[in-house]
């Protein structure tokens, strides 16, 4: 249990890394260049298996900004998904 709630507090403060892009304008643009394939590991290594692959992926898709989508929380929304949808322990 107590695993769980360190997973949330490190979502949290990953997602509230990513989001210091939009506080430096054109500065943050480069920083996403460096966040996105750092992100994609990082949330790869903290939800692992085919679950951290998959959105290891999207988190890189989504931090390089590419469809407009920098503003999602993925790791917040990741941990929501493992432990509220499938209900994992």
């Amino acid at each position: 249990m107590q695993k769980k709630y360190q997973l949330l507090l490190l979502s949290i403060f990953f997602d509230g890394l990513g989001m210091l892009s939009f506080a430096i304008p054109f500065i943050g643009e480069f920083s996403d260049v460096v966040w996105a394939p750092l992100s994609a590991f990082l949330i790869y290594k903290m939800y692992g298996g085919t679950l951290g692959k998959g959105v290891g992926i999207i988190s890189f898709v989504e931090e390089i900004g590419i469809l407009g989508t920098d503003f999602l929380p993925t790791f917040t929304l990741t941990w929501i998904y493992k432990y509220f949808i499938k209900k994992e322990e």
